[in-house]
């Protein structure tokens, strides 16, 4: 083998691996684009291209980061926590006035924190870079709630966990730059994990509430003929 063509294969082998080098930076910083803004990632990518939403997602984050977010004390978090069981517990006898005080309290810790909430749609622009996870249950949550007076309990009681999920999350510290990072509170655990002697207003994030399955027992009783 001559000295041209082992030059050229080493040549070729270094392209290979730069190449390959960069696939992966790409394909890994996709992924992190992913974990931390979710669905709203990979909507904007599927509009615009992984490329445009990248670049999209960077000057939004630059915006989020000029508006001062500011974690809660400590005193501020236990408060809002407080809040948050009286408003589920109240799921148990009124499901929709409870959904609706958790949209307010969103609202609250929202502004709370520094997000600014006179004009929605930019709040969901801005919330889509460190909670963009949790973005497509609350869009969910909030059409329950506007229609809250007819909608299911089982409906009431998702859009609740919708809301659970989201609120928690913005009660979370922010990062060490004063930056949220989407990571989910342990606060969350009774979410997914059965407590055993759970009070009542907890079955809400168990299975379907007991009023759903009361109401879907009724309606698979046969009805007698005369």
């Amino acid at each position: 083998m001559s000295a041209g063509t082992i030059i050229v294969i080493v040549v070729v082998l270094v392209l290979l691996a730069v190449v390959a080098a960069v696939v992966s930076m790409r394909i890994g910083r996709r992924t992190t684009e992913r974990s931390v803004h979710g669905a709203e990632y990979d909507r904007l990518a599927g509009e615009i291209g992984p490329r445009k939403a990248q670049a999209e997602f960077a000057k939004r984050r630059q915006r989020v980061d000029g508006l001062g977010i500011k974690s809660l004390s400590d005193e501020r978090r236990a408060a809002y926590t407080g809040q948050w069981d009286i408003a589920q517990e109240q799921f148990v006898d009124n499901p929709a006035q409870s959904v609706r005080a958790a949209a307010a309290m969103i609202a609250a810790v929202t502004a709370d924190r520094g997000y600014e909430v006179s004009d929605h749609e930019q709040l969901l622009t801005d919330l889509s870079v460190y909670h963009g996870r949790y973005l497509d249950g609350y869009r969910q949550a909030r059409t329950t709630a506007a229609r809250a007076g007819q909608a299911s309990t089982e409906a009431l009681r998702r859009a609740l966990i919708s809301y659970r999920v989201l609120f928690f999350d913005l009660l979370g510290p922010a990062g060490a730059a004063g930056q949220d990072r989407g990571q989910t509170p342990p606060e969350l655990a009774p979410a997914t994990a059965k407590v055993p002697g759970q009070r009542p207003w907890q079955q809400v994030t168990q299975g379907r509430h007991p009023k759903t399955r009361r109401q879907e027992d009724a309606d698979d009783v046969p009805v007698a003929r005369s």
